[in-house]
């Protein structure tokens, strides 16, 4: 890895033993365990000089360092290991752009919710809100395509595909999370697929095939879950080891399939066709406007006529409770008479106008048609053994929503297999692109089309499949390819999902995962293929398409989401790596399409919605707290650079407001000889105080010249205890050749534009009394003066080693406040600040405040009680009567006396004219009033300073 200043590793200082041990400059491209390899480099011409030629390479050699550099922001993963470390590529199947890309997108999204599931969304949603749901998904998909051919132009893309886009984008934290979200949806996308190939095979093609069988008409939906369960297990097994062989079969096998599903459609749309002039002959039993399920009887009528007889039919048996023509019926059987219409009347039949509104209803409703003529009965009997067609579940808007857009899903099928692809920059975009623009021209055509040929559905059509009426020549033949269909998309799922989970195992940002790296010696996934199989098996325990369908629509949803925000984050930051080779994108249309990915999730499935954001957010924090020590050059980062920025830029560069007003504190430590801190509890106290909020500056001095001494600058930045102390800041160590200099070169400097402290805070000199640190106190007053002048508050904390740590709690107790100089409330603010903490949180504030014997106690007393009300403030007030000549050391009108200045000057040991000069800067003014609580008219001995 490069460093911080040198990202590209060009600026690598070697020792050259041929020339008297002076440091040199390397070559760009050679790194100095490289020089050491005596024969790697001889008979290289690359030298300036004749004793050069045995180090320097051929610009041949350096040419091919540059074409396989890869420490770049979106270089491949194994560029942070060492060369030797590296583990020995294997060649595995490179696949083009049609193989490797926009065969798995299309076999992904044309699969089980087109052939199943769309002929009811049409039929449920209606003409508006279908194409609204169509619509809005494919914009969706299309717009998140956009955003991640940017992304994957801008460089290469090694295995893991989505993952690694956003991972190099948006940083270890956010990549992980998306990552193992995508993951999970593409595992439960695959027991999707396989959920429907079930069930097109227990319902359509064999169902005499169920193990299962249905005793009572009230138990068939659990005997087609059961069904669905033990045929589910074996298929994932016997594709877990399709994929296990190879992928190449996988490939291969896809061929197979999408040629079926291709020659499904061309049937479906010559059915359409041939409807114009003969539509099929689908015949749909009503009973009044109620739909009839003829699976119970074959004649759809009361009476039949044989030989002059009028007999009842089997149908008269279901609502009657006897054969005879004056038996007892149902009222509603009684008043409306049985009718037989076409399901689909056929293009020219112009039913648009019919289908152009929503017909949603409740479970167990009974399926109608509205425009038809019905008389209601005088009571309504119970239904349960009426052979009406009932609805199986509740529809609304955003469920049809959530069960569609798994439709749509499939468009980074070719992404995770970036690791496969020959040229992945050229042909992730082509054919996912591609794909999609195909398949949202399918969907829209079909949807168009049910508008126009369907009127009913459901158990009405026999338990035919809906799409498979229309199909030219057979049936069968949309039957047998939505069969493939869907097998193929499950082979896709399960090849995807496991070199998706690799990728991240590899990268090591999740360390419980990290054994799932691991495969056969040709690079399979195997560990992976197990784990995916188990998740795959829990969501064909669950075995309801439906249900399946909103739990993977949210993970993909989210995936999606931050696809989009990763480009519009590179292209915002606009650093000089980024640059795309997909030229038709603006940021707008990330965010606008990040906008409809998170509107898409709570349309969906608001509470799905919130299960994901809270499992993405818990591996999020994880890998934040185990230190995802990868340094990819993310875009959050950058976005957060920027920001920052921008926010120091609008601050303005002067005295803030007072409500906006907070101690932005300079902390002055002290180091020994290790560098070690020596007062470690001024850390906590300042966190303390501080809370985590605001500015706070850890400054320290170390004495010497910098050249000699950055390595221990940097050691000492290490040792700061900042992070022990959980002291959130910055650490600022300056070198100086003398100690008082490097203070006030703190004070001037520290801090940047208007974000500067404004109150300095310091330990109180302990060693002032000693003969052999007879600076120390000269240090101290000079500090003093150096805050004074720049007009900054100076805290000085005495006794500090005694002061509580991060981890002690008062359970009682009271923080005094002696309020003799009128600060403006500062005073106030510090023991309000320290009670934000844990450790002071429990104690009391009280204020004590002097008066003259001749004052007004009470009054004073009200007064500050109504000064700390508007300050919110929360204390006890006491007023402390003292006389005049008791509290004359502590007012500010006093000054000092001239035997306080001989007697600091003469300690001070300044010469004469030093002594003059001190004298008039002294009468000048330059000592303020109430600092130390020193007044200018009292004495200044050692006695007073204590």
């Amino acid at each position: 890895m490069g460093s911080r200043t040198d990202p590209y590793n060009l600026e690598k200082v070697v020792s050259d033993p041929l020339r008297d041990g002076i440091a040199r400059e390397s070559s760009p491209f050679i790194n100095c365990a490289e020089l050491g390899r005596g024969s790697m480099y001889e008979g290289k011409n690359m030298a300036l000089f004749e004793e050069e030629m045995d180090s320097n390479p051929m610009v041949s050699s350096l040419l091919n360092k540059l074409a396989n550099y890869t420490n770049l922001t979106q270089g491949v993963v194994e560029h942070e290991a060492d060369e030797d470390s590296k583990r020995k590529e294997v060649k595995g199947p490179r696949m083009g752009t049609f193989i490797g890309v926009y065969l798995p997108c299309l076999q992904n999204i044309l699969g089980v919710i087109l052939f199943l599931r769309l002929t009811w969304i049409v039929g449920t949603a209606g003409v508006l809100e279908s194409f609204i749901i169509v619509f809005m998904c494919c914009a969706c998909t299309m717009l998140t395509a956009i955003s991640m051919s940017a992304i994957a132009t801008n460089g290469v893309v090694p295995a893991g595909g989505s993952y690694y886009m956003i991972s190099r984008s948006l940083g270890p934290e956010f990549g992980g999370a998306v990552g193992l979200c995508f993951y999970l949806g593409t595992t439960f996308a695959g027991a999707m697929y396989i959920l429907g190939t079930i069930e097109i095979l227990l319902t359509y093609i064999s169902p005499s095939a169920a193990i299962f069988k249905v005793a009572d008409a009230g138990e068939e939906t659990e005997a087609m879950l059961n069904n669905m369960r033990v045929y589910g297990t074996c298929i994932v097994i016997l594709m877990a080891i399709v994929v296990f062989v190879g992928v190449k079969y996988v490939n291969k096998l896809a061929l197979v399939f999408l040629a079926c599903v291709i020659l499904s459609i061309i049937a479906i749309y010559a059915g359409v066709i041939k409807t114009a002039f003969d539509p099929p002959d689908f015949p749909i039993c009503l009973l009044g406007n109620r739909t009839l399920s003829k699976r119970s009887f074959d004649v759809c009528a009361k009476f039949t006529e044989s030989n002059n007889e009028t007999k009842t039919t089997p149908l008269w048996l279901l609502f009657c409770d006897s054969s005879l023509l004056n038996a007892t019926c149902d009222d509603y059987f009684s008043f409306n008479n049985v009718t037989e219409i076409q399901g689909i009347p056929g293009i020219m039949s112009g039913v648009l106008t019919d289908n152009l509104w929503s017909a949603y209803s409740e479970k167990g409703s009974i399926v109608e048609k509205k425009d038809q003529p019905s008389v209601a009965g005088s009571e309504e009997s119970k239904m349960g053994g009426l052979p009406y067609v009932f609805t199986d579940i509740m529809t609304y808007f955003t469920m049809l929503v959530g069960i569609y857009f798994p439709s749509v899903t499939g468009i980074m099928a070719g992404s995770n297999r970036s690791g496969d692809l020959k040229d992945a920059q050229k042909s992730i975009p082509t054919g996912t692109i591609l794909a999609i623009s195909t398949t949202s021209f399918i969907c829209i055509l079909y949807t168009v089309t049910f508008f126009l040929v369907y009127i009913l559905f459901g158990e009405a059509v026999n338990g035919n499949l809906v799409v498979g009426t229309l199909a030219w020549p057979s049936p069968w033949v949309i039957v047998i390819g939505s069969f493939f269909s869907t097998c193929g998309a499950g082979l896709q799922s399960l090849t995807g999902a496991p070199r998706l989970l690799q990728a991240i195992a590899r990268d090591g940002i999740v360390p419980f995962i990290q054994i799932f790296g691991h495969g056969k010696a040709n690079g399979e996934p195997t560990w992976a293929l197990l784990l995916t199989v188990g998740i795959c098996e829990i969501g064909i325990l669950i075995a309801s398409l439906d249900s399946v369908a909103p739990i993977l629509s949210m993970f993909f949803l989210m995936c999606y989401m931050f696809v989009n925000l990763a480009c519009a984050v590179q292209t915002l930051l606009r650093t000089p790596n980024w640059r795309p080779r997909f030229k038709y994108y603006h940021w707008t249309l990330s965010f606008v399409g990040m906008s409809l990915c998170l509107a898409l999730m709570f349309i969906c499935s608001w509470y799905y919605a919130l299960i994901a954001m809270l499992i993405a957010g818990c591996i999020y924090k994880y890998i934040e707290y185990r230190g995802a020590e990868k340094e990819w050059g993310d875009g959050i980062r950058g976005l957060s650079l920027n920001a920052a920025r921008y926010a120091l830029l609008r601050v303005e560069d002067g005295p803030p407001h007072t409500k906006n007003w907070r101690p932005q504190l300079l902390v002055l430590l002290n180091l020994d000889n290790e560098q070690l801190v020596k007062h470690p509890r001024l850390l906590s106290f300042t966190s303390q105080l501080k809370a985590g909020k605001g500015l706070t500056i850890v400054g320290s001095v170390l004495q010497g010249i910098y050249l000699d001494k950055c390595t221990e600058t940097h050691k000492a930045e290490e040792v700061s205890l900042m992070g022990v102390e959980k002291t959130k800041g910055f650490c600022q160590i300056v070198v100086s050749p003398n100690f008082r200099d490097g203070i006030s070169y703190l004070i001037q400097s520290a801090g940047l534009g208007g974000m500067k402290h404004n109150t300095v805070l310091m330990a109180w000199p302990q060693s002032w009394k000693q003969a052999e640190n007879r600076f120390s106190w000269k240090n101290f007053v000079d500090t003093v003066r150096e805050t004074t002048s720049a007009q900054q508050a100076l805290l000085v904390a005495k006794n500090i080693d005694l002061f509580p740590t991060n981890q002690e709690r008062f359970t009682e107790g009271n923080i005094d406040v002696w309020w003799i100089v009128h600060d403006g409330g500062m005073l106030m603010l510090l023991p309000f600040l320290l009670r934000q903490h844990k450790v002071w949180r429990k104690c009391k504030m009280r204020i004590f405040t002097v008066a003259q014997m001749d004052d007004n106690s009470i009054q004073m007393k009200k007064d500050l009680q109504m000064f700390l009300y508007h300050l919110r403030l929360n204390a006890q007030v006491e007023v402390v009567e003292m006389f005049e000549n008791d509290i004359s050391a502590f007012t500010y009108e006093k000054t000092l006396m001239m035997e306080q200045r001989s007697q600091m000057l003469k300690q001070m040991q300044l010469s004469k004219n030093e002594r003059e000069r001190e004298a008039a800067r002294t009468r000048g003014g330059e000592w303020h009033e109430g600092h130390m609580g020193l007044q200018q008219n009292e004495p200044l001995n050692k006695e007073s300073i204590k």
